[in-house]
Order: C-alpha cells, then structure tokens, then sequence
C-alpha cells in the first residue's frame, strides 16, 4: 500500500490553463487537446481554466484576478503545476512561477517531452535536442527553478535533461555542434533522394494530423511494422517502404510526423529536413480521422502547415479515414484536394480503390509505346518493368514485342 502511494505521489497533477481571445474560437478544443497531449507525456488533468479576454497578458498570460484563481484550484486540488495552452515568453513564465509558487510549463515544452520520449533514431534525437535547446536558450531562469525545485516530470526527459544548468554559451555551442550533425543528415537523405531521382521511381508522401491513421495505413499498405498507438505522435521517425500497384507498377510511400496546432516553431525549424520529405514527393496522401468531430479544422492546420514548409502545386489525395468508427454519416468533401476517398486503414476497406487510383496517376505521366525490340537491346525491358508498367511482352523471331506505358525519360531512349 505504501509503495502505491508513493507511486500516486510521483504522477504529475496539472491544471490545464488556456485564454480565448474572440467568439467562436477554438479554446475548449484546443484545452481538450492539451490535455490529451499531458496525459501522454504522462501526467494527470485535475483542473482547467479558460479566461475570455481580448489578447492574452503580456506579463502574466492570463488576468491577474485569474491568477490568483489558478493559485487557489491548485492548493485546492493538490496541483503540482500548471500547463499553459501556449507557448509563453520567457517574462510570463518567470512571472507566473514567481506568483503562483509552482512548476509551470506550456503546450509546446509538453510536445516536445513527448518527442523526447518517443525519438529512436539517432536523426530523430538529434533533431528533438537541438528544438528543446533553442525553446530552454530563453527561458533558462524560469525553467531551471522550475526543473530544480521538482527534481524530474514532464520537461526534463530527453537529450536535453542535463543541459539547463550550462550556461548560455554552452548551449549556443552545443547547437552549432547538433547543426552540423544535422548538416550531415540532410545531405545524406538529399543523396538518397537523388538516388530515387535516378531510379525513376515516383514518391508519395503520407501526411495528416495526429493520430489520424497515417502508420495504420502505411502498415496495412506494405506490412512496413511501424508501431500503431491510439496516441498523439506514437511514431515520429519517418519510414519509406515500396508498394506495388495494379499492373506492376511501384511507388514509395513515406511516412511523415503527424501535425497538429501550435506546432512549435522550434519544430518545424528542427524537423525541417524530414518534413522536406512531402515537399520532395510526386504525390500527397492527406490522412484525416474522419470519426473525429473536429477533422475540418484538423485538415486546415494540416494544410497551413504544408504551405509553412512551402510545400504547394502537388497532387494531394485525401483519405478520409477511420471509416469504422465514423458514427454519422456526412458528405466528406475537401476542396484542396484533386482526390477523395473514403477508407479504413485498420478494416483495409477502399485501399485497393487507393492502389487503382494511384496506378491511373502514375500512368498520366507516361507515354503508351508499342514497340519491337532488339535482343541484343533486351536489358532495356528490365528499365520498363522497373520504371513503367509493362503490359503485353512477346517473344517474336524478329525480336521482343512490348506493349507498355513508360516515363518520358525512357521513351526518348526507345
């Protein structure tokens, strides 16, 4: 029994805190959020607040009435911090931990614990140490009371953990040395890219809010193994398997890290390089959790932060997802898209309509030959299975009859 108090004792109680500055926005949703994102990096919601006011204080985040109101719910409900449902400046914090006596953080240091927690390869940790760098550069009075006073919870896990007490020059020293790591990274993956380039194989990138799906649907697709949570960012290391379509045809299908609002810029910035990956592809699959009540707006963030990372002009097919728990049903239309489809990653329903569509797109870039080739010329037949799709192949005393359709590219070699 002692043992499961002192293990009640050491879970994080927080009150989620939140400001809406007009009717009509968001703030309750984006609270219900927040709390879905604390209790994944493993804390527990014992309260929440939301102020209506016309901007947010620039000294204390909230009115100084509420925070007087903050202080009493978390004597009240035995609080062990605050979370803030934005990313607050380095004067808020300071001020509000000053006058409320407790541990406090924002959305953005809670997303990027979980992003610690969850980064497995050595890109990935490298990319979650440089944001939580760069975010602690600012802040470095208010969190280390902070961290100092609880000794562990959310915030200090990660690569970062054992940097708040370096001093700034440190730090700055620290990131320029994980931005030449990241250098490194990225010229490798432009160098795969550039091997994909040559190897004429098309690319689609699979992009989509958070736990919509996207691993779910990559697993299903190509039996790739990534791991499947009902989680916000249950996977964030990026993975590229290959599908084959209907007529033999082959594309790349690359996973993405799931978006979602007020996506720190430290982010965004730091993961630029695997974001990159939808800005390189030939094609955009767009995965919406089409059960969740609040998928509109979800497919706006996802859009605003595609146009963020200059990722415009592409082809994008929106799979409205999750089919099976959709409990009502509504037309489901996206007017950004070229393509909608209605699926359900985890029953596999409406993904051979998804493997026909994508072979017909692929097919709008190739050219319909019909051609009689040399024997001596017959290694050429190896290039059209791999980069068209071969239809009719006869072997004739003349030579090899071939029916296919093929990129531009090898159709001038022909």
């Amino acid at each position: 029994m002692a043992e499961i108090i002192e293990l009640e004792d050491q879970i994080e109680k927080v009150i989620l805190v939140g400001v809406s500055e007009q009717d009509g926005d968001d703030a309750e949703d984006s609270a219900a959020e927040l709390a879905e994102l604390v209790r994944t990096a493993g804390a527990v919601v014992v309260g929440t607040l939301i102020q209506k006011r016309e901007l947010m204080h620039p000294g204390t985040y909230v009115g100084t009435g509420k925070v007087a109101e903050i202080a009493a719910m978390i004597a009240e409900r035995g609080a062990t911090g605050i979370v803030c449902d934005d990313e607050l400046s380095p004067a808020q914090l300071k001020n509000l931990e000053q006058m409320l006596d407790t541990k406090v953080m924002d959305r953005t240091l809670i997303i990027l614990d979980i992003f610690a927690a969850r980064a497995t390869t050595s890109e990935g940790k490298i990319q979650v140490e440089l944001a939580q760098l760069k975010y602690r550069l600012s802040r470095l009075t208010g969190l280390g009371r902070s961290m100092s006073r609880l000794g562990g919870g959310i915030g200090t896990r990660g690569p970062g953990e054992k940097k708040l007490e370096m001093d700034r020059r440190l730090i700055k020293d620290r990131i320029a040395q994980l931005n030449r790591e990241l250098k490194e990274v990225r010229q490798h993956r432009e160098i795969t890219r550039a091997k994909r380039t040559r190897n004429g194989m098309p690319v689609a990138a699979i992009v989509g809010y958070t736990n919509a799906g996207k691993s779910t649907l990559l697993n299903r697709l190509t039996d790739a193994g990534v791991l499947e949570e009902d989680k916000l960012f249950a996977t964030l290391d990026p993975t590229t398997r290959v599908l084959e379509l209907p007529g033999r045809q082959e594309i790349l299908l690359t996973d993405t890290v799931g978006f979602i609002r007020k996506l720190p810029h430290h982010l965004i910035e730091a993961f630029k390089s695997t974001l990159e990956e939808a800005k390189y592809a030939d094609y955009i699959l767009h995965v919406v959790d089409a059960s969740n009540p609040q998928h509109e707006k979800q497919m706006h963030i996802v859009y605003d932060t595609l146009y963020q990372l200059d990722i415009r002009e592409k082809t994008v097919i929106t799979l409205f997802n999750k089919q099976d728990a959709v409990t009502e049903r509504e037309p489901l239309h996206d007017l950004r898209a070229d393509h909608t489809l209605a699926v359900s990653a985890r029953e596999g329903t409406g993904l051979d309509e998804l493997k026909e569509l994508l072979a017909e797109l692929l097919r709008e870039n190739k050219v319909l030959i019909e051609r009689t080739i040399a024997y001596a010329d017959a290694g050429i037949l190896q290039q059209i299975r791999k980069q068209g799709e071969l239809l009719e192949e006869d072997y004739r005393p003349e030579g090899i009859y071939v029916k296919a359709y093929v990129p531009l590219e090898l159709y001038g070699k022909l």
